[in-house]
């Protein structure tokens, strides 16, 4: 007796951005579908699909947002349930990936956690990976299954046309992130500048902004960076560059974080906007004037088709995604 194969996409989300995974599954023209997670008394995650799975290509959605650890252990147990349940193949999809920045040993008798993360999610039965600007790209090495490492270059640059003027130029806040802007500064035919900033070593999040390695005076400054999250990097940047004659900066960036101080140094700072993307829901509270939120859904959406149906990522984005 033969078969005919069928395939079958089903995707599901965890509780931490539930509103980019309904626009993902608008673009796809899919139905989200139903993880009936349930909290007990104790803390404890329960995940119990509303439907059969058995043979399916699942998608399981999970930004790792705060509360950063609940978020990672609830995309787990619904990475093990579709395991349990028979799917045929499971893709994690981690918009924003957490503890990237705990990519290797920066002192004695630290943990390497975005290592322990990749094995984690390998173990729970993830056969493949899908998330956007990580804050390394060396990050896919601690894989052993694929990771298609998206971008929200595209995204980001064609607001940026919007807006930015001739003769502008893109800033990198520091030197790790001069090659990104590089990618931003070709697409807007503008310059790039660096700024060269110290870290305290002994006051955490704490940075100071030292000198610019480029031209800005008087010209329009965007700084870039995959995510913002006390925003002392950024605003510590656009105080040097309006000191140093920069008529206007702005900033964009994937993941916003906007942890702590965050809000208030963004309002009090000299940036007349900073653009971020929604892989990370920005609360009422956290929505001033000066934050544009774009979406990260059709960058999503199309990675997820192309996965399914087996096509390269890679030539969704020009080959931009690899790095």
């Amino acid at each position: 007796m033969e078969m005919a194969p069928t395939k079958k996409l089903a995707l599901y989300a965890g509780r931490t951005n539930g509103e980019l995974a309904v626009e993902v599954a608008e673009h796809l023209g899919v139905k989200l579908g139903n993880p009936n997670l349930v909290d007990f008394a104790n803390g404890e995650i329960r995940c119990a699909f509303g439907e059969s799975i058995r043979g399916c290509d699942v998608f399981i959605l999970q930004t790792h947002a705060y509360p950063v650890n609940d978020a990672i252990v609830e995309q787990l147990i619904m990475i093990d349930a579709a395991k349990r349940a028979s799917a045929k193949r499971i893709t994690a999809v981690v918009p924003f990936y957490g503890y990237a920045r705990q990519d290797r040993k920066a002192a004695g008798r630290e943990p390497i956690t975005a290592k322990l993360l990749a094995d984690m999610l390998t173990v729970a039965g993830a056969d493949r990976v899908v998330s956007i600007d990580l804050h390394s790209g060396q990050i896919q090495g601690f894989f052993d299954i694929p990771v298609d490492h998206l971008t929200a270059i595209p995204v980001l640059v064609d607001h940026l046309r919007t807006i930015v003027p001739p003769n502008a130029v893109v800033v990198s806040p520091d030197s790790g992130r001069v090659k990104s802007a590089e990618r931003f500064a070709k697409h807007l035919d503008a310059d790039v500048a660096s700024i060269y900033k110290r870290r305290s070593t002994s006051k955490v999040n704490t940075v100071e902004a030292l000198d610019i390695m480029g031209d800005v005076a008087g010209r329009f400054c965007v700084v870039v960076d995959d995510m913002i999250d006390t925003a002392g990097t950024i605003c510590a940047a656009a105080d040097l560059l309006r000191r140093r004659g920069a008529s206007e900066v702005i900033a964009a960036a994937t993941h916003g974080v906007l942890s702590g101080p965050a809000i208030d140094r963004i309002k009090n700072s000299v940036f007349t906007r900073v653009i971020i993307t929604n892989t990370i829901p920005l609360p009422p509270e956290k929505q001033i004037d000066k934050i544009e939120v774009l979406s990260a859904a059709p960058i999503l959406a199309h990675a997820i088709n192309a996965v399914f149906g087996d096509a390269s990522v890679s030539e969704i984005f020009g080959g931009e995604n690899q790095s």
